[in-house]
């Protein structure tokens, strides 16, 4: 009997014959067994199953883009609100070094000085920031400055020194020069 070159594809579990295959070699061998009806194809069809439909895709992503930019949004106000910032003062490089002193050096050239707790926000449109002191709200320093970027100092204890300035709200209302933290 000759050795047949191609493999024998009833030996694999993986492959089955086509309908004229085994049409062919049924009409020329004799009759294979029938095959038992546990045995499952390997290959199944996917075709069956259900997937997530496109409107649940695009309605998730609308509700996560919705939830992104509302805390983005509340942690401004926040922020706007509070003085605060995101980045803790520890971890920010560019943070203001305790008894440094930032803006003009000179102490003559600025002669009124104030101490307390920067925030943000001035009164009435007089000032961008004031400085909280004992004594309530009669007491605080509303401030601007053309010299120092007073935002770095948000919740900190600072002496300030600068000018004051005329104002018609603000009980004083000062233009800031230097800033030392406390």
């Amino acid at each position: 009997m000759p050795m047949d070159t191609k493999p024998n594809q009833n030996q694999s579990p993986f492959v089955r014959p086509s309908s004229a295959q085994s049409s062919a070699k049924a009409a020329s061998a004799a009759p294979l067994s029938k095959p038992t009806p546990s045995a499952r194809p390997v290959m199944q069809s996917m075709s069956s199953k259900r997937g997530v439909s496109g409107i649940t895709v695009v309605l998730v992503l609308l509700v996560m883009i919705a939830l992104g930019i509302g805390v983005g949004y509340g942690a401004s106000l926040v922020s706007a609100n509070t003085g605060t910032t995101i980045v803790p003062q520890a971890l920010n490089p560019n943070a203001p070094v305790k008894g440094k002193i930032y803006g003009n050096g000179d102490p003559t050239v600025f002669k009124d000085t104030a101490e307390g707790v920067l925030k943000n926000g001035g009164i009435d449109g007089e000032g961008q920031y004031h400085l909280v002191r004992p004594g309530g709200d009669s007491q605080n320093v509303y401030m601007t400055s053309s010299t120092v970027d007073l935002s770095k100092f948000m919740g900190q204890k600072v002496k300030v020194w600068g000018e004051t300035q005329a104002a018609q709200h603000a009980g004083w209302l000062m233009d800031v020069g230097r800033v030392e933290v406390e």
